[in-house]
């Protein structure tokens, strides 16, 4: 892999960086499919991920975006085959046994929006701005739509996709697509904070919160219930639980 994406390890937390700030850290499918790989294997030598991207933004976008499409028709599953890596990268988000923290600075658009709402807690910059921009390319925006799907309410979801309106860090905030929003000047302060405060629980503990709402939200509330009592009694058993 090119130096498109910087991995560093900080103790327990794996810090992966998209690093293309030339061009807004537009990703690549080769973007993805290493997100995929790292993704996938963060679990056996970490209990936190950090995402964030170089320079002044988070990620503008795949990097095909706006670009001449092939000429002639493409079959359906010539189509499905080449868009694959994108829906498969939004699966290790969810699949990741250990939580993303997405951290955001400047535009985070199309791919790069789906990435701020799929990290499981996203801290914004008060500078940060959101866009679903595919309607203004001709582009059917279902990659997207299905990884906001859980995050958006519906009617928000749609407006942002038809209008593809711009929107600051704190309408981000209201709509599920950040967690919290700060100060751009104190974002790395309240990063620092913010992962203290999660690496202070014990890791088994972590990790539960994490599958819990990985696999309840689509549970019926019976299910839902009978999940949490097993996870509580499983994981509040554990022997890491009672370490000081």
């Amino acid at each position: 892999m090119s130096q498109e994406i910087l991995t560093k390890h900080n103790g327990p937390i794996l810090e992966i960086t998209l690093n293309r700030p030339n061009e807004g850290n537009a990703a690549t499918d080769e973007m993805a499919a290493e997100l995929i790989r790292l993704l996938g294997e963060a679990g056996g030598s970490s209990s936190l991920v950090l995402l964030r991207g170089a320079g002044k933004d988070f990620c503008i976008g795949r990097a095909s975006m706006g670009k001449p499409r092939p000429a002639g028709p493409m079959e359906a599953l010539e189509r499905r085959h080449s868009t694959e890596v994108i829906f498969d990268c939004y699966g290790a988000f969810l699949r990741s046994p250990v939580p993303i923290v997405g951290v955001i600075q400047g535009r985070a658009l199309g791919f790069g929006c789906a990435l701020a709402g799929l990290c499981d807690i996203t801290i914004a910059s008060d500078a940060a701005s959101f866009q679903i921009p595919e309607m203004s390319h001709n582009i059917m925006p279902t990659m997207v739509l299905s990884a906001l799907v859980d995050r958006v309410p519906r009617k928000a979801l749609s407006y942002l996709v038809w209008s593809t309106a711009v929107i600051g860090a704190e309408r981000a905030l209201s709509l599920g697509i950040a967690s919290e929003v700060v100060p751009a000047a104190s974002l790395e302060d309240e990063l620092q904070k913010l992962c203290a405060t999660l690496l202070k629980a014990p890791r088994p503990a972590l990790l539960a919160v994490k599958e819990y709402a990985r696999s309840a939200p689509g549970m019926d509330i019976q299910g839902a219930t009978d999940f949490a009592r097993n996870l509580h009694a499983t994981i509040n058993s554990s022997s890491e639980m009672r370490k000081k």
